[in-house]
């Protein structure tokens, strides 16, 4: 059962004089908004780098390094955070003037996740004198010690939450350690790296390191394609500074300003550069670019990014696309699989309230895609696990969660609890990782499952749905949905602005597989408005003629030269 709920709208208008529509006033005080400097997304409203710790430390660590002709080499992780956070530091230390640097990215079926000790002999092999980590490494206890016995340098540059016990690397730069003073706690690891390359260019300046070497100084601000890329991506909350980040980042790929990368999978997407918004980012590219990681070897994305050869992006964009129609099928057999153990469990018994699933078939790599789909139809915390490997009677889980229960921290307690009973585990508020024993699966399930309904009331459990209230039929037009598009960028802890209302269904028909085209009509009987629902039967909604109330978002339809309204249903009430 759906609960409707509208954001509430704070007495004073703190916009009330800033030539914002009404429209976009509301939509921007109702999430938290309480000055115009905080949606006028420019550069100089960046928080300065001062207060993030470590930054100062492992700049100086880099520095000496490339003074010293010692070979660095980026560890990265296999998503597309990851991946953007890896071209960024190889694109800017080689704009820097230096290159004795190399990439590894630990391929998740062979290493695992992060600075994992068995990485530590590549690294020898490759000659390797300062690893800096990204987007991973702050629960690398063992790895960093391993690294630092075997006479390496260490920067772990993260965002995770660290556990208890932190690395003994040279310096952590990570925002979400504790005592660290920097305002933004939502940067991504591309974010983190973006800051750390900023301080080490001042530093380069002040030691006068360009000068020396004839080269002009590199704008840090040419990347900003690849930081919006992987801030979107990894769904980490738009903040004030990540939503300027983003915003400047997309400028720059509507002006043809981007990578040769970026160009080619919105060309292989068969999208218009100049259209580019979060939207297509979060939709469209990432998934192609997080296919790599999932499926094969992070390193094909890292190479796209990095490469200026426009021939090259285009063929490894293709492949990434390849990768990414396979996940899609490996996916969908998957969800198939999980629906119908959840419509099971529905039938026979009380849905769980903290829900486990395990098949001997599934793919490490799309769990966590489908984790998110389950939690997303259920509004349960999810765990998806599959096998680590054929022979391996370990279990690799991905979780999602809902809000008001912090995932990690959930976890955090299963191992004070019950130690041993997890291999290991890490992540955030939304999303975490784990692995375990398969012959301990029963009793994890039982346990997460208890904890989750200790947890959370059952008005916690109920899916409710926040929406910014009903649009006037005046309202539902072009111009609302490119002024909506223009004041973004919209996303995870800013969202999109989602509508409600009740409209007669004029015709409904599937297209695709379990997807419905609708012509929909307001209950005024002024207009007759297109939409479509991506995985909504048309049998789910009433005959036509009726009337249905509906969730909706505002979108555009292009279709030979022309630009129309469409909505987007996102959910059928009642």
């Amino acid at each position: 059962m759906i609960k409707l709920k509208r954001r509430k709208i704070p007495e004073y208008n703190p916009l009330e004089n800033s030539g914002l529509s009404t429209l976009i006033q509301k939509l921007y005080v109702s999430r938290g908004i309480t000055s115009i400097q905080q949606v006028e997304y420019k550069l100089k409203h960046l928080h300065t780098p001062e207060k993030l710790s470590g930054l100062k430390t492992a700049a100086e660590i880099i520095i000496q390094n490339l003074k010293d002709n010692r070979k660095i080499v980026v560890v990265g992780d296999f998503d597309a955070d990851g991946a953007t956070a890896t071209a960024l530091v190889l694109r800017a230390i080689n704009a820097f003037g230096y290159h004795n640097i190399d990439f590894l990215v630990p391929n998740r079926f062979d290493f695992g996740y992060g600075l994992s000790p068995q990485l530590i002999p590549i690294l020898q092999e490759m000659k390797c004198d300062l690893i800096i980590t990204v987007d991973n490494g702050i629960s690398s206890i063992d790895g960093t010690q391993r690294a630092i016995d075997a006479g390496m340098q260490v920067i772990i540059t993260d965002h995770h939450l660290p556990g208890e016990q932190r690395p003994n690397a040279g310096a952590i730069v990570n925002p979400n350690v504790q005592g660290d003073e920097f305002p933004s706690k939502n940067l991504a690891g591309v974010g983190v790296v973006f800051y750390l390359l900023a301080e080490t260019r001042r530093q380069l300046i002040e030691n006068k390191w360009f000068e020396d070497k004839n080269i002009k100084p590199p704008n840090l601000a040419k990347w900003l394609d690849i930081v919006a890329l992987g801030t979107v991506a990894d769904m980490v909350g738009l903040d004030d500074n990540n939503r300027i980040l983003i915003t400047e980042g997309l400028k720059r790929i509507r002006a043809g300003y981007t990578v040769e990368g970026i160009k080619a999978l919105l060309k292989i997407a068969n999208r218009d550069i100049e259209k580019t918004d979060a939207e297509i980012f979060g939709f469209v590219i990432a998934p192609r670019l997080n296919a790599a990681g999932r499926l094969e070897d992070m390193s094909i994305g890292i190479e796209l990014l990095t490469t200026d050869d426009a021939n090259k992006a285009l063929e490894l964009a293709q492949q990434l696309d390849d990768i990414n129609h396979k996940r899609r099928e490996i996916q969908a057999e998957m969800q198939s699989v999980a629906d119908s153990v959840v419509h099971e469990l529905a039938n026979i018994e009380k849905l769980p309230n903290g829900i486990c699933l395990f098949h001997k078939d599934w793919h490490q790599g799309v769990v966590g895609l489908l984790a998110s789909k389950v939690k997303d139809k259920t509004h349960r915390p999810t765990i998806a696990f599959a096998p680590e490997n054929s022979e391996s009677n370990v279990l690799k889980g991905s979780a999602r969660s809902i809000k008001d229960f912090h995932i990690r921290d959930a976890l955090v307690n299963i191992e004070t609890m019950h130690p041993g009973l997890m291999r290991k585990f890490g992540g955030h508020a939304m999303a975490a990782g784990l692995s375990i024993e398969q012959d301990k699966y029963k009793d994890f399930r039982h346990i997460f499952n208890q904890l989750v309904t200790d947890s959370l009331s059952k008005e916690q459990l109920k899916h409710t749905i926040e929406t910014d209230g009903e649009l006037e039929s005046i309202e539902l037009c072009l111009y609302v949905a490119e002024e909506i598009q223009q004041y973004g960028p919209w996303g995870q802890n800013f969202p999109s602005p989602l509508f409600d209302g009740w409209f007669n269904v004029i015709k409904k028909k599937e297209v695709g597989s379990g997807h419905t085209k609708l012509t929909l009509q307001t209950q005024d009987f002024s207009k007759k408005i297109d939409a479509i629902a991506f995985g909504i039967h048309p049998n789910h909604f009433k005959k036509e003629g009726d009337k249905n109330q509906l969730t909706y978002r505002l979108d555009i339809n292009e279709f030979r030269g022309r630009r129309n309204l469409q909505l987007i249903v996102q959910n059928i009430i009642n």
